[in-house]
């Protein structure tokens, strides 16, 4: 399970059915149920262990990225589905301010300040969506086969991750 610092900075009120239903119409998916399940528990919010292990160098790393804060729903101003900028969700306006790929939803706030992301993907033809990582490249990684592998495997950073 995943355990979140105290900083309640991206955390928003809890989550109900209505919530869910309307992040979902704004966004025009079906968010996956170990999201879901994890909002109701702590809607957003800075995950304790926030790195996690890739294969590939990036931007922040040659072996890891770094999360910052896992976003929720809901009207906060760090939820994903909150108006931003007119009617579009806040990932939309991501999608569209930083030029990630139309394929699915933001759902992590990362320390760059939005020059790479992590995102649910719904390009693939699987049930639910993966989880990718988008780098300044602008070029999808897969980095897990779903939301419940991803958090799973977040850990400990390095002690010489880079600007933490």
């Amino acid at each position: 399970m995943i355990e979140f610092t105290d900083s309640t900075f991206y955390t928003g009120e809890d989550v109900t059915d209505d919530m869910v239903a309307t992040a979902e119409e704004r966004l025009g998916v079906r968010l996956p149920r170990s999201y879901v399940d994890l909002l109701r528990l702590r809607n957003g919010g800075e995950p304790v262990r926030h790195c996690y292990p890739v294969k590939f160098p990036n931007s922040w790393a040659a072996d890891h990225i770094d999360v910052g804060a896992l976003l929720g729903i809901g009207n906060g101003e760090w939820s994903i589905d909150a108006k931003a900028y007119g009617e579009r969700p806040f990932s939309a306006y991501l999608i569209d301010e930083w030029g990630y790929p139309a394929i699915g939803v933001v759902i992590c706030s990362t320390p760059s300040g939005g020059h790479d992301t992590v995102m649910l993907d719904y390009s693939g033809d699987g049930e639910e969506p993966s989880v990718v990582y988008v780098d300044e490249d602008r070029v999808p990684r897969r980095i897990a086969a779903a939301f419940d592998e991803f958090i799973a495997n977040l850990i400990a950073c390095p002690p010489d991750n880079d600007l933490t």
